[in-house]
């Protein structure tokens, strides 16, 4: 069901954490004082951004907070998923205790998923822990990754192997800055949107593929109704299950094979574009074990090309990227937690997913130099 927006505050609300609120706005011009009214401490803010969006949005985030907060300090690493590590959140340390930033005081993550990871688990573990804000600046991290306190850095190259449950104190959505969001990334941001749809919500999905011109136009009442209702599916699942002992596992979809070949690549495709190449791969084996039909398979494999997502990839080994799902954080014991769909709209966790299984759908999205003479 398409939820239409009522107002724009959606509180969510994790068994065993704190609760926060997902604010949706326009513009930065309120985010002070919604950081502000989270305490009534006086405290140190420290925006912690990366290279790319401090240039667009640095100075303006930095001048708002400093309207309601003495000492708001900046701090931006080096964009790209390759600074997601050990490394940056070390440096991150270190600049918080020589601006001696202690427990009462606020770290605010401006920037896409790997800014929203890295400052998360740094407040997480910064002297046992201090209270940060997600304000996503990307699609995939305003539908995804700043909600549900998953937080975490990559290690020697496996995807978010070191982290920390974590909430955030409040996630603040300005809607505005997805208009600067180049294209490549934005589509990413939409592999995530169809997603949720296929594993939680049939009608939302069928609302996708019939706004399909306007989400491209980013026409703002539809981007209002999309954000919206991922959020409202993403809170759902989280609230049911806060730490991934079960459903929460379904977000999972198309990130199994996806993450492997991202590792693979060494990220030269974008984490979106690595999991939509997942979701058809997952889709392939649901329709092989006849859960799903064949046209419902085709329409969901085709309807990644409209919102510029690939369906298909070279230069990779299949038995290579076969091997690197076993190295996945989702593997318990010998069993991979594999996301299927019984049907759009409805995803299931099925740990009996054969080797075999996985390599037919890693093969059904790979095109060989044989294909490509052919």
């Amino acid at each position: 069901m398409v939820t239409e927006i009522k107002e724009n505050r959606m509180p969510v609300s994790c068994p065993g954490f704190q609760d926060y609120d997902i604010l949706f706005e326009s513009g930065f011009d309120k985010l002070a004082k919604s950081c502000r009214a989270l305490s009534e401490q006086e405290r140190k803010v420290c925006i912690i951004t990366d290279t790319n969006v401090e240039k667009l949005y640095g100075t303006a985030v930095k001048e708002a907070l400093e309207k309601e907060f003495k000492e708001v300090y900046f701090i931006a690493f080096p964009a790209g998923e390759s600074n997601k590590n050990l490394e940056t959140v070390q440096k991150l340390y270190t600049f918080l205790i020589e601006h001696k930033l202690g427990r009462k005081d606020l770290l605010v993550a401006l920037g896409g998923g790997v800014v929203g990871d890295v400052t998360g688990f740094t407040a997480a573990t910064y002297q046992r822990g201090l209270d940060f804000v997600q304000v996503p600046t990307t699609l995939l991290s305003q539908v995804d990754s700043s909600i549900g306190g998953k937080t975490g850095v990559d290690f020697t190259g496996y995807k978010n192997m070191v982290g920390a449950f974590y909430m955030p104190k409040l996630v603040y959505m300005n809607t505005d800055v997805l208009k600067t969001l180049p294209a490549r990334e934005f589509a990413c941001g939409m592999a995530e949107v169809l997603k949720e749809a296929l594993i939680k919500d049939g009608s939302f999905y069928g609302w996708l593929i019939n706004s399909l011109y306007e989400i491209d136009d980013q026409e703002p009442e539809t981007m209002k109704i999309l954000l919206y209702n991922c959020c409202r599916i993403k809170k759902q699942v989280v609230e049911n299950d806060p730490k991934e002992a079960g459903e929460r596992a379904l977000l999972n979809f198309g990130h199994t094979i996806g993450h492997a070949i991202e590792k693979a690549k060494d990220f030269e495709l974008l984490h979106g574009e690595c999991v939509a190449l997942g979701c058809v791969a997952a889709a392939f084996i649901s329709y092989q074990r006849q859960m799903l039909t064949f046209d419902e398979y085709y329409e969901i494999r085709d309807m990644f090309v409209p919102f510029n997502l690939p369906i298909t990839v070279r230069d990779i080994d299949p038995e290579n990227i076969l091997a690197l799902t076993k190295s996945d954080k989702k593997v318990e014991g010998s069993k991979i937690k594999f996301v299927l769909l019984k049907k759009i709209g409805k995803g299931v966790i099925d740990t009996s997913v054969t080797d075999e299984e996985i390599l037919a759908g890693i093969k059904e999205i790979y095109v060989s130099e044989d294909d490509l003479r052919e």
